[in-house]
């Protein structure tokens, strides 16, 4: 018999039983959770009060209070930190965690790969934690599995997944903690595929924030965490036709925003609620991360940062503003009768570059610095953009391969019209690169000319000499001076 049928039926009191039991027995970690609701939304009442670490920022927009012990509000495609508050401590991120299993899911198997539930992966699970009712032995795909994984919060399906992909739970956690640290994670060490409490499954909120960030460039991933609900269908391996909802009210809809991308929710005593969300407006797509929070709120304070980030913060797209990395004549690299007999640009600002800053600031208030150590095969260098320390984006100047005519003919144009003068092309060179180049090709074929000058009067002078001897033994044979030939008899001599 199924457990969650069961549950269904009328175990849900014995469930709770086990449950309360459960956690009546466990040993209190060092970040007990509280006695009662009560007691949890002091403490939630008290976190408010805890400094935002982006509002020490002079003159950067003031984030809200909330009530998360940590938060974080990250541009996804730039890696801006808009929001930070204790975004560095470690804390408990519940299902949240799925996140990363559904991420080395999609990297190590296909879709139609069927995941088999083994006897762990159903009944080690704490009495009582989500699931959605699979039996030991029964199967799915794996994309049917990150359905119930992602809408659902299956805890006995990302059990079976990590079976599937690593051969073990454990095996599996330690592919979690590698590709955090490829990740760039530094606070986050994982020991399960679903996030069940255990003092040594910790990560913090800019880590969960870098980990949906891969999690969110994955089109199939964004998708499936968007799902409302989702319906299971019969299967010659899985029985059940059954229906699960998404508890994300910013995902069901309960709580209406625009540009909502995904997320994943997460709970556990100790954790309190986690929550992670993923938006995009105006052309920035932003990643909330809240880490213990009570609920409601978990909700609202994204809902909050969301607002306070479309509201305050803009893109702007370096190569129409950027003016200090240029050369005062452009047209040496860019003119139709240029020195290289090409009219087409070598170097250029990346026109996709661009950064997210506050709407208050200028772009000629920011600090930059250029880096000519890139990875990048047509990338020269990269230019990073600060405020007061705040990083805000990279630009990467780039060979130019291609740039049809009729582009820069509009682009030129545009340009005549809004400003009534030719706007030169932005582009960075490295001088001193170029002329130690141009000094020492002209350093070696000065020493080859050298070199040929001396070997030819060499010659010079040994042919001489031997021209001096013939005329001697010619002198020699005819026992007197050298005469002119006859046909110069008729000259004055």
């Amino acid at each position: 018999m199924k457990h969650f049928k069961f549950g269904r039926i009328g175990g849900k009191i014995l469930s709770a039983f086990l449950f309360i039991h459960f956690f009546m027995f466990t040993s209190i970690s060092a970040f007990a959770a509280p006695a009662s609701k009560e007691e949890a939304l002091t403490e939630a009442e008290e976190r408010k009060s805890l400094p935002v670490q982006s509002n020490q920022v002079e003159n950067w927009p003031a984030g809200p209070a909330i009530g998360a012990e940590s938060a974080i509000l990250l541009e996804a495609n730039t890696g801006v930190i808009l929001y930070a508050k204790n975004i560095d401590e470690r804390l408990y991120p519940a299902s949240t965690t799925k996140l990363m299993t559904c991420l080395l899911a999609v990297e190590n198997c296909e879709l139609s790969e069927t995941i088999t539930f083994s006897h762990d992966a159903v009944f080690s699970l704490e009495p009582g934690s989500s699931n959605i009712g699979i039996d030991e032995g029964q199967a799915m795909t794996l994309e049917e599995c990150l359905y119930g994984i992602l809408t659902a919060s299956a805890n006995e399906v990302s059990n079976a997944v990590a079976e599937h992909v690593a051969g073990s739970v454990d095996a599996f956690a330690d592919m979690m903690n590698e590709k955090a640290q490829l990740l760039g994670c530094k606070n986050t060490h994982f020991v399960n595929a679903h996030g069940l409490h255990n003092e040594n499954h910790y990560t913090s909120s800019y880590d969960l924030a870098v980990i949906a960030k891969a999690f969110f460039q994955n089109e199939l991933l964004s998708k499936i965490g968007n799902t409302p609900y989702y319906h299971f269908m019969p299967t010659s391996k899985q029985p059940d036709d059954f229906t699960v909802r998404n508890k994300h009210r910013l995902i069901s809809g309960e709580i209406a925003y625009d540009g909502i991308k995904g997320g994943k929710t997460g709970y556990t005593d100790d954790a309190r609620e986690t929550l992670v969300t993923c938006a995009e407006q105006n052309g920035m797509k932003l990643i909330c991360v809240i880490m213990k929070e009570e609920s409601p709120e978990q909700f609202y304070d994204t809902v909050k940062l969301f607002d306070y980030g479309f509201t305050n913060f803009m893109t702007a797209n370096v190569s129409e503003n950027e003016t200090k990395y240029s050369i005062q004549n452009s047209n040496f690299f860019n003119t139709s009768n240029d020195i290289f007999g090409n009219s087409k640009p070598i170097l250029a600002l990346n026109t996709d570059s661009y950064l997210i800053m506050p709407k208050s600031v200028s772009f000629d208030d920011l600090d930059s610095e250029i880096s000519y150590e890139t990875t990048g095969e047509d990338t020269v260098a990269e230019i990073n953009y600060f405020y007061h320390n705040a990083y805000l984006g990279t630009a990467t100047v780039d060979f130019v391969r291609e740039m049809p005519a009729s582009y820069e003919f509009s682009q030129n144009t545009e340009a005549l019209s809004e400003t009534g003068s030719e706007e030169s092309q932005v582009i960075i060179v490295n001088i001193k690169v170029i002329l130690i180049v141009t000094l020492i090709i002209a350093a070696i074929l000065i020493v080859i000319f050298i070199i040929r000058s001396i070997i030819d009067n060499y010659s010079f002078l040994n042919n001489r000499g031997v021209v001096k001897k013939r005329g001697k033994r010619k002198r020699d044979r005819k026992g007197g001076p050298y005469l002119p030939s006859s046909r110069f008899k008729d000259f004055d001599l």
